[in-house]
């Protein structure tokens, strides 16, 4: 290269590197996770419903499904979505657990299952959860969406733009009960993402979901999820049904630090509901396992970073990342890792850096993205010079 071209790269370098020292850093935003299950060695199970998933929540994989995206009246199952909002109010701490609420005209009325709350009989929040998540009162949970939003329509509006949120593409609510109406839907998938969003989210108020019977107004009536009994594992979610819905149950049941999920909508009765749900649930711990790929926060690899105040940046992954595979087949997995490149300054935390792709076999089954786990700003001009040029003189 001659002395002349040399100069000129330089002044160049110098000019790009101060006039992006001006530009505000925009970084990229990760894209989602990327994941299937690969096939099971053992077949799945028929199921008796009209739609059903199973949901790997550890690693948020779905490993077997039917008809999970048709829409469907969900009868109680909108509980999960009425409770879930419940419980955002009472973390935000516009409601408390002890606030004594006023039963109106329309939460006494209600058609349907009941806890019997009464007009003139003062009821805590605490209590109307009971008698939601435990009876499926549909009085609770009008009682509990006029207090957090005035009026169960008003209700019914914060659910949907909280699905949304969610991106549960496939469900509209109408009401806060589960009574069925047109525009009343959800799908299989849908609700899974629900569910687990409400375990995750709310840790603290997923046990009601386990308890066995509420006592109310000198009535005690039990919770009509029968895996609570015949499976020690299971320690929720909330059951369905009317004429159109047909029997419905979302069910989850922890083995281990393993969590798994299953939702079975239009089944043919009471018991059928709990036995294909359980049909599910054993396939997906007896046939798949889950792997932990990488630990939370801790660096998967140390990326070369150009014009920066640092040469390097750590990358890995704010949360653990799962696979779910089918059983006995961990030592078969492979894992590669792209990094971007050239990776310029400034980088920002949780950029997005690079990505893992795992293959099982040979054959891809997931796509993890790498994330910056710190800033790294971007250097002195001179040092963005230096950098300018040698990236320059890389190119082919």
């Amino acid at each position: 290269m001659s002395i002349l071209r040399l100069a000129g790269a330089v002044a160049l370098a110098l000019f790009t590197a101060a006039a992006a020292a001006q530009r505000p850093a925009v970084p990229a935003a990760p894209t989602g996770i990327t994941q299937r299950v690969a096939p099971a060695t053992v077949a799945a199970p028929a199921v008796a419903a009209a739609s059903y998933a199973l949901l790997d929540v550890t690693s948020g994989q779905t490993i077997v499904a039917e008809n999970a995206d048709e829409r469907r009246d969900p009868a109680s199952l909108t509980k999960l979505m009425t409770a879930y909002l419940v419980f955002a109010a009472l973390r935000d701490k516009t409601i408390t657990p002890s606030q004594a609420v006023t039963v109106s005209d329309a939460a006494w009325r209600a058609e349907g299952s009941r806890m019997f709350i009464e007009p003139r009989r003062a009821v805590s929040v605490d209590e109307l959860l009971h008698g939601m998540i435990v009876q499926s009162g549909n009085d609770a949970s009008i009682a509990l969406a006029e207090l957090v939003a005035g009026s169960e329509s008003a209700f019914a509006q914060r659910m949907n733009d909280e699905a949304k949120r969610l991106g549960l593409a496939n469900t509209h609510f109408a009401n806060a009960t589960g009574l069925s109406q047109p525009q009343h839907y959800a799908s299989a998938n849908d609700l899974a993402r629900l569910a687990a969003a409400l375990i995750r989210d709310f840790p603290d108020y997923y046990p009601y979901y386990a308890l066995k019977e509420y006592r109310y107004n000198s009535i005690t009536q039990p919770n009509r999820n029968r895996l609570l009994w015949i499976d020690p594992f299971v320690d929720g979610v909330k059951t369905g049904h009317t004429e159109t819905a047909g029997w419905c149950l979302v069910a989850s049941a922890r083995r281990g630090e393993r969590r798994l999920l299953s939702v079975v909508l239009g089944a043919g009765s009471d018991a059928a509901r709990a036995s294909e749900s359980q049909k599910l649930l054993n396939y997906g711990f007896q046939a798949f396992d889950t792997v932990q790929l990488y630990a939370p926060d801790a660096a998967v690899s140390s990326l070369r970073v150009w014009k920066g105040a640092a040469a390097q940046v750590p990358a890995g992954f704010f949360a653990g990342q799962y696979v779910t595979l089918p059983k006995g087949k961990a030592d078969k997995l492979a894992l590669t890792l792209a990094a971007s490149e050239p990776l310029l300054a400034p980088v920002a935390k949780g950029q997005r850096v690079g990505v893992v792709h795992v293959a099982l076999e040979g054959k891809p089954i997931a796509e993890f993205p790498l994330v910056a786990l710190e800033d790294v700003p971007a250097g002195n001009v001179f040092g963005r010079a230096w950098d300018s040029l040698r990236l320059w003189l890389k190119q082919p």
